[in-house]
């Protein structure tokens, strides 16, 4: 049984849900923490799904903060607007002071900007690589109420840089999404593409639900490129790469992460992308990853190959961790100030799951700090809430996505200190 098939029936546009494993109410208490994610999408449910597994878990160890876990989730749809609106009703109406999301970083920052910071709001992404949020953090704007367990968009792009480089690419041209997200790697892409010799013919924005791209695309083909790189979702970028492969675009491609969708492979054809590959930030070949792995096939049936799933299981663990270390009723302040003491290098190395909750309850409690071990490693957030992490370069194939090349955290920080 797929996924989507065996938990994804429950999700809506706005919902809230309670799933619990193992032990029943040990509490008379419930605590509600909001997530805003894009259930509406094939890849976003995974995301809001594992989620509510590390949610899950944590209720089987007693809830956090002597109070059950409540996530109450609302469908963001990718839409900026859409998202703030969920994000207010989940602060104003269901009062919570933690926040998990969103995906992509233009929904992310006017969440963050308007609805979280004002609130004073913890907000922890699992998916928003926009440099833009560093610049805001550096600025004192954020209020230290900003987290992400993905890496910004430079991991990405230098990866893809290396790409083009190991190719022999010398031309390429870029198709970005029109938002935060796609500015930010377009401005990235632009500057390592040079830094290993390879120049950007075009850039050009796509902007969400135009009934054709073929005038962007046509722009793209214009320059002549050897190759495409391709900062787009799936639906926009199905649409971009049918009309580019009918036009008789090349083959070549290099992928950002969101397009690590079996939607955007089948609906394009696999046959038309042989020659593309991907990137993405990595799990670390760590037995908190691997672990992670083995829980997920378990309780879902199918392997995590989505995007984000490890990032939102830590992100949802994470947050949980704070809002225990921090104590019943703590405002959202307090939260965020508590992740440091969950994700703390000399505290003691707590698993990811049940057993390794109530473990970590047990040192809190004692007064001692624990280092969280999970899907994506030893977390650690600079002073900016920002993480690094490794990086895979990813290909489609019949049965989903195969992994070409893994580089560890030193190879990904070597090959970017060599773009300087």
């Amino acid at each position: 049984m797929s996924m989507t098939k065996k938990l994804g029936a429950g999700f809506g546009l706005a919902l809230s849900v309670t799933m619990m494993s193992g032990a029943a109410y040990a509490q008379d208490c419930t605590t509600k923490i909001g997530a805003v994610l894009p259930t509406s999408v094939d890849w976003g449910r995974p995301i809001a799904e594992t989620a509510q597994f590390a949610v899950d878990q944590v209720n089987a160890a007693g809830g956090a903060a002597g109070c059950q876990i409540e996530m109450v989730l609302r469908d963001t749809q990718v839409d900026p607007k859409v998202g703030v609106d969920a994000a207010k009703a989940l602060v104003d109406l269901e009062g919570v002071n933690v926040l998990l999301g969103a995906v992509s970083s233009g929904v992310s920052m006017p969440i963050l900007t308007s609805v979280t910071v004002p609130g004073g709001v913890m907000q922890m992404s699992c998916c928003s690589s926009s440099t833009a949020f560093t610049t805001l953090a550096e600025e004192g704007k954020t209020n230290g109420l900003w987290f992400r367990t993905f890496a910004t968009t430079g991991v990405q792009s230098a990866v893809g840089a290396k790409v083009a480089q190991d190719k022999g690419y010398k031309t390429i041209a870029v198709l970005y999404k029109n938002d935060d997200w796609g500015q930010d790697m377009a401005r990235q892409i632009a500057a390592d593409f040079a830094a290993v010799g390879v120049e950007v013919t075009t850039s050009v924005a796509i902007n969400d639900g135009q009934p054709s791209y073929r005038a962007e695309v046509t722009e793209a083909l214009s320059t002549q490129p050897e190759a495409l790189y391709l900062a787009l979702y799936p639906a926009e970028g199905t649409a971009a790469v049918r009309e580019w492969i009918s036009l008789g675009g090349t083959q070549n491609m290099i992928m950002a992460n969101a397009l690590k969708s079996d939607e955007f492979r089948d609906n394009v054809g696999l046959q038309y992308l042989g020659n593309a590959l991907g990137t993405d930030t990595a799990s670390p070949r760590a037995d908190s990853a691997d672990a992670f792995r083995a829980a997920y096939v378990e309780r879902f049936e199918s392997e995590p190959n989505g995007p984000g799933l490890a990032n939102s299981y830590d992100a949802t663990m994470i947050a949980l961790l704070a809002m225990e270390a921090a104590g019943k009723d703590a405002s959202g302040a307090e939260i965020a100030a508590a992740v440091a003491r969950v994700t703390d290098p000399d505290g003691t190395a707590v698993s990811a799951d049940t057993a390794g909750f109530t473990s970590a309850k047990e040192i809190l409690a004692g007064g001692g700090t624990v280092m969280f071990q999970g899907a994506t490693g030893n977390v650690r957030f600079d002073g900016n809430g920002d993480v690094s992490a490794p990086a895979v370069v990813w290909s489609f194939s019949e049965s989903g996505i195969e992994e070409v090349e893994f580089l560890s955290l030193d190879d990904v920080d070597a090959f970017i200190a060599s773009l300087q």
